[in-house]
């Protein structure tokens, strides 16, 4: 990993053996099964609730709690919290999933360890999918759940010091969420930071997402585009609230990027933490050559690297 952009960390010569090696053999064992677009977006959530997607076992944690809270939806918004025996802060994630897969509950112990060893509670969004739900539904949630924990996070857990974040839609679902406080609530200053991996910020495609092509790495150009067309419109993908690099990010908290070089949305991470500079915010980018899309998730080297990152940041901004 190395933070700030230097040229060499995205040659050949900057990848690890350990992360080589990984990405070798995911990109084998992802030839031999049909990709996601083909087998249909049912049995892509039943492979993950069932253990058999790349992620492994659904495991969950004993001190992870469900609730629900008001929302426009008539039946609430549903909220897994995992809070620990210290609490210093919250942190407000959103899970990834092109929008239209995952849950909150698929990656329990990644969120426990987040909530125990930053001493924050996690919150973790079960927002809407598409394509039953497409946008404006998954932004809506976001912004409801966004909501409720700034003004409640000081009574449900005694501490208001808030972060936001997630991974790849999620990382999206969080900027998204931020620009709708600072625009309709005047709550720019709500969140102290915003932990965002590998997202997806400009939906009518980077450069380096355009020039993917076929190659299924978890990602492929087919599987973003399929994704897309579930979650929303081709005639609103510039629009600011779809594609929040196309927004004015000026009073927005300071951010940590994180992004694998091998990751077909590497434009959008080194795009909009550029804009994210450029507007006068503070901004910090971590770079994993060789890395692919959803490693932090991953059994590597490089994830453990991210995850500590991460973690350092978000002790970081809830400690002051």
């Amino acid at each position: 990993m190395v933070q700030g952009l230097e040229g060499a960390q995205f040659g050949a010569g900057a990848v690890d053996a350990d992360t080589a090696a990984f990405v070798v053999e995911l990109e084998a064992r992802l030839a031999a099964v049909s990709p996601p677009q083909e087998v249909g977006i049912q049995a892509v959530r039943e492979a993950a609730r069932s253990g058999q997607s790349f992620f492994g076992p659904v495991v969950h944690s004993d001190i992870a709690v469900d609730r629900v809270i008001d929302s426009r939806v008539a039946d609430g918004l549903t909220l897994r919290v995992f809070t620990p025996p210290v609490v210093r802060g919250a942190y407000l994630h959103f899970h990834g999933g092109g929008w239209a897969q995952g849950a909150a509950d698929l990656q329990d112990p990644r969120l426990e360890r987040i909530a125990r060893e930053c001493e924050v509670a996690v919150v973790s969004v079960d927002y809407r999918l598409a394509p039953e739900y497409p946008y404006p539904a998954g932004p809506d949630d976001a912004e409801t759940a966004a909501l409720w924990l700034a003004a409640n996070a000081k009574g449900e857990f005694g501490a208001a010091n808030l972060v936001i974040g997630g991974e790849s839609a999620g990382a999206h679902l969080a900027s998204v969420a931020l620009l709708r406080l600072r625009d309709r609530h005047g709550l720019a200053g709500a969140y102290r930071g915003a932990n965002l991996l590998y997202g997806a910020y400009d939906l009518t495609l980077t450069p380096s997402a355009r020039a993917w092509g076929d190659r299924y790495l978890v990602l492929s150009g087919p599987y973003i585009n399929w994704c897309l067309d579930m979650f929303v419109g081709a005639e609103k993908r510039a629009d600011p609230d779809v594609s929040p690099l196309y927004a004015p990010l000026a009073g927005l908290p300071p951010a940590l990027f994180s992004v694998g070089t091998v990751d077909p949305l590497l434009d959008d991470t080194l795009f909009m933490y550029a804009r994210w500079l450029a507007a006068g915010n503070e901004a910090d980018i971590a770079i994993y050559p060789g890395a692919s899309h959803a490693f932090p998730m991953m059994p590597v080297k490089a994830a453990g690297e991210a995850n500590g990152r991460c973690n350092e940041f978000i002790r970081r901004v809830v400690g002051g």
